[in-house]
């Protein structure tokens, strides 16, 4: 019921950077939780990347003002290439670029549209606009046990031209510890720490020892 509590709850517990998403904002195209994000990014001391709804230069500034560290670019790195070339231009490492997939295929508007669109390809076309850092999820895994698509991170990782952040799917400690072993960059996990299926604690410790 409270977001900056429970920020604050995970900061306190040694999370190096908190990853935040506006569902809604993903949805709708624009940010739902604008205020929500920016008090979080004010109450903790490690760094928050948000995304959800950022669909232009304005949005993406705005979250930045607000405290945030890193904004996540999704739906409008695909549909609007002069806003990503502009995104690329001006922000450099504080933009991420997510690339939801299933099946291969790249998701779209929250994961509500699907595409022709092959993963692999979008990631070509990242690496050349100078998009240095993307969040992958495997969306047929995300909230489930059935653990990451570790061979889909295995490939991006082999390219060596960009950074890579896990998501999906992350449920237990060998599935951090075969992600810290492929090389990925940062794994995301959400479900599994709020069911308490992973402690965060455990979590860093893992990842630290591969």
């Amino acid at each position: 019921d409270d977001p900056v509590e429970m920020a604050r709850r995970w900061a306190a517990r040694g999370a190096p950077r908190l990853h935040v998403v506006d569902l809604d904002g993903a949805r709708e195209g624009r940010p739902g939780h604008a205020a929500a994000v920016h008090a979080i990014a004010r109450a903790v001391a490690c760094p928050v990347q948000t995304g959800g709804g950022l669909r232009d230069l304005a949005a993406l500034r705005a979250a930045l003002a607000g405290g945030v560290a890193r904004v996540v670019l999704g739906t409008a790195a695909v549909k609007d290439p002069a806003l990503l070339r502009g995104a690329v231009a001006e922000l450099g490492q504080q933009l991420v670029v997510s690339v939801d997939a299933r099946d291969g295929r790249v998701r779209l508007e929250g994961w509500t549209e699907g595409s022709a669109l092959e993963a692999g390809a979008l990631v070509g076309e990242l690496v050349a606009l100078g998009v240095r850092r993307i969040v992958y999820t495997d969306i047929s895994r995300d909230g489930v046990a059935d653990g990451p698509n570790i061979a889909a991170y295995a490939e991006l990782v082999a390219r060596g031209d960009i950074a890579v952040i896990a998501a999906g799917g992350v449920s237990r400690l060998d599935d951090v510890r075969a992600l810290a072993r492929c090389g990925v960059e940062a794994a995301i996990i959400g479900r599994a720490l709020y069911t308490g299926d992973i402690a965060l604690e455990a979590a860093l410790e893992a990842a630290a020892a591969c």
